[in-house]
């Protein structure tokens, strides 16, 4: 710490690291005065902690998703500025007495201004708000005309003239969702909505001076001019049929309908062929240069042709039989006008309000009324905002001692309350007759997978499932009591998180490191048992590979060359010599081992009584000893820094998870004393039996010791012999004998 510090920290050892303490709303006040280097995490992620979310958010005043150390202070300076008592902090309510604010405080006293307003919003007369208050900010400007957002609603105002034009905006330009939970407007939006109305005046007005030329159908202009251009294209098209056939007669079969045309579609129901029908000539081609109005159209552009018929030829040209191309463009230059017109349509997005509402909402002109009432809400900004401030404040109020206890200090680690365990802490899982609490989300494994054998902890890394939310993480638990020999990959367990949900949990990765001191002792009896049935397993296997193969070579020999086979089993010689070696050999090593036994059971037997479980003690730890000590050793330093520096944490000290407290993050089954008689179980022996069994064994086993002791010391006599036998001398010359030869064979 530097010199320079007031206030006088108190610090305390948990979990075997000295850290400081945190419980007075001084040390809280007092928290930028704390030199960094004794904190014990300097940033945590805001994502995947067992902590409110919306709390986490606030805090994170950049928008990193981490929570750093410089926005810790900037939260602790605030809340110890508007509130009155520090102290309050260390309860973590959800609620806030209004004589907790300090008014002395500029901001403190604007927020309780703007707690007492929402009490009177919501209709609560209480000297208290809490979360449930401001959760639902509907309700809180339900009854309000003004809020500070900007919009205002048909409810801001008692005009109805004012309601009818609030309406009209929201149903053509658009609307904003109000605070109030309705929807209303803004200045940007009624200034849209007042030039469109006024874009559309002026131009059903352009169309006043030249009515004649703009609308030469009057009324029905619009209607003429819809279904002339639907059928214009056709009409184009038939007569440049007819100037074709006019060029060349010849072509008239192939620019009228074929009958090859109609027979495709003859069989088929011909009202679902109307698109197929449609493509045909509008009229029969004949040469002639006239469209007849006869009625001799194409049925599929009967409806249409009949329109523009009663719309503009019986108008133009009452009672003709036909019409040319020449009057044809006559009609359409007509329209040509009105298309021009409606080509400058402005304001079309107001149309469907209609003319009249649109000129009155013109003439009016209500614009600058509509703006005073937003200009109005605006000036409530201030106080509006400060309502959503109430709600920092209560959220803080209530998490920000908690997420002390899991920044400056790990204090909630080491509790046995489960709603006040670490925010890391995911929930429990349930695994070969135990429950292991220390479980973390693991949010990048790759970054596991490098870190996590450096915390010397025994971890079982398992993939979980939810059906409820049909969702997969993965967790990486603690191990901290019990035997490991059932645990494996693949094995199935559950994980229950720490709002009660249950997963499905599959155990896919395992780092072994020791659990306890017991069962460091019998690890090497455990390892060596397990060698011994490797090794056995091994031989046995490949004995059983080899008799297999020499059985199905001897009988594939057998059935090929039987008399061969024979022949060379009759050649084989005894070789006398080699004989004696191998069986000296195999003697001098039972002499060595029995040398060594009985120097051992000698030894043991020339022991005192009390001296015989004494050394078969200081045996057992000869063996176990060096295990206990590494795993001593471990254990007492085992770390759960790197596990959290893997999830994105930054862990600026040790997190020991020593002996004592590996207690408390895995619990054992406990099976109570039953004097229920099992009918299953297997018989126990009479205490006589077992005696006698005890003292037969004994007795066996000296035997088998004086026999081992005899037969060792007779083979290595022979094996002695053999060597005397065996022993000839280099230069000797030996005489081959025919019969002595012969008598050997």
């Amino acid at each position: 710490m530097s010199d320079n510090n007031k206030h006088e920290w108190q610090f305390c050892t948990i979990g075997g690291v000295t850290r400081v303490k945190i419980e007075t709303g001084e040390d809280i006040a007092n928290l930028a005065e704390l030199d960094q280097k004794l904190w014990t995490v300097l940033s945590c992620p805001v994502q995947g902690l067992e902590f409110d979310q919306k709390t986490l958010g606030l805090i994170d005043s950049d928008n990193d998703g981490k929570i750093r150390v410089h926005e810790v202070l900037e939260a602790a300076k605030w809340l110890t500025s508007v509130l009155k008592d520090p102290c309050l902090l260390l309860k973590g309510d959800d609620f806030i007495p209004l004589s907790a604010f300090n008014t002395e405080n500029g901001e403190g006293k604007m927020l309780l201004a703007s707690a007492r307003q929402i009490l009177h919003n919501l209709g609560l007369e209480k000297e208290s708000i809490s979360i449930a208050d401001i959760s639902d900010s509907i309700a809180i400007f339900a009854k309000t005309r003004f809020n500070g957002d900007g919009i205002i609603t048909e409810y801001s105002t008692d005009d109805t003239e004012l309601k009818k034009v609030i309406c009209a905006c929201i149903s053509t330009i658009g609307s904003s969702p109000d605070r109030s939970g309705e929807q209303g407007i803004n200045s940007t939006q009624i200034e849209d909505f007042y030039a469109s109305c006024n874009d559309y005046y002026q131009w059903k007005l352009s169309a006043e001076n030249d009515k004649n030329l703009i609308f030469p159908y009057g009324e029905n202009t619009a209607a003429a001019y819809k279904v002339c251009m639907e059928i214009k294209e056709k009409v184009a098209d038939y007569f440049m049929r007819c100037k074709l056939t006019s060029f060349d007669p010849d072509t008239t079969s192939a620019l009228d309908l074929s009958i090859e045309r109609v027979q495709a579609i003859g069989s088929k129901d011909l009202s679902a062929c109307l698109e197929e029908i449609s493509s045909y000539p509008l009229a029969r081609v004949t040469g002639s240069m006239e469209l007849p109005l006869d009625g001799r159209i194409n049925p599929a552009w009967q409806t249409v042709f009949a329109s523009v018929k009663k719309l503009v030829l019986d108008i133009d040209f009452p009672n003709a039989s036909y019409i040319t191309q020449e009057q044809w463009n006559d009609v359409l230059n007509k329209l040509s006008k009105y298309a021009e017109w409606l080509g400058a349509k402005k304001g079309y997005i107001v149309e469907p309000l209609g003319y009249d509402l649109i000129k009155a909402i013109v003439d009016n002109n209500r614009k600058d009324d509509i703006l005073a009432l937003i200009n109005e809400d605006i000036k409530l900004e201030t106080e509006s905002n400060a309502i959503d401030t109430i709600g920092k404040l209560l959220h803080l109020y209530r998490d920000f001692y908690r997420l002390l206890n899991n920044f400056v200090t790990f204090s909630d680690l080491y509790t046995t309350n489960q709603d006040m365990w670490a925010i890391f802490q995911a929930g429990t899982l349930f695994i070969d007759q135990r429950s292991c609490n220390l479980c973390i989300k693991v949010s990048d494994m790759a970054k596991h997978n490098t870190m996590a054998a450096a915390s010397g902890m025994f971890l079982i890394y398992c993939s979980c499932t939810s059906r409820v939310k049909n969702e997969t993480i993965t967790i990486a638990a603690v191990m901290t009591q019990g035997d490991v020999n059932d645990l494996k990959v693949g094995k199935n367990a559950v994980f229950y998180d720490r709002s009660g949900l249950d997963w499905d949990a599959t155990v896919t990765k395992i780092i072994d490191n020791p659990i306890s001191i017991r069962q460091a002792f019998w690890s090497p009896y455990r390892k060596f048992g397990n060698w011994v049935t490797a090794q056995i397993n091994k031989v046995a296997a490949d004995k059983d590979s080899k008799m297999l193969s020499n059985v199905t070579t001897k009988a594939t020999t057998a059935m090929t060359t039987p008399a061969t086979a024979a022949a060379d089993s009759k050649k084989q010689a005894f070789d006398i010599a080699k004989f004696c070696g191998i069986f000296a050999a195999i003697g001098m090593a039972l002499g060595y081992i029995g040398s060594f036994l009985s120097q051992a059971i000698t030894g043991f037997l020339d022991l005192k009584w009390w001296q015989m479980p004494l050394s078969i003690v200081a045996i057992m730890l000869v063996i176990s000893g060096p295990s206990m000590i590494m795993a001593w050793s471990k254990l007492r330093k085992r770390n759960l820094a790197p596990l959290l520096n893997a999830n994105g944490w930054a862990i600026n000290s040790k997190v020991l998870i020593n002996i004592r407290l590996g207690l408390i993050f895995t619990s054992m089954a406990k099976l109570p004393k039953l004097d229920f008689i099992d009918p299953f179980a297997k018989k126990k022996m009479p205490r006589w039996k077992k005696t006698l069994y005890w003292i037969m064994s004994l007795i066996a086993a000296s035997a088998i010791a004086f026999a081992i002791l005899y037969f060792t010391n007779n083979l290595k006599f022979i094996g002695l012999k053999f060597n005397d036998v065996n022993k000839v001398p280099q230069t000797q010359s030996v005489i081959s004998d025919p019969q002595s030869e012969s008598l050997a064979e």
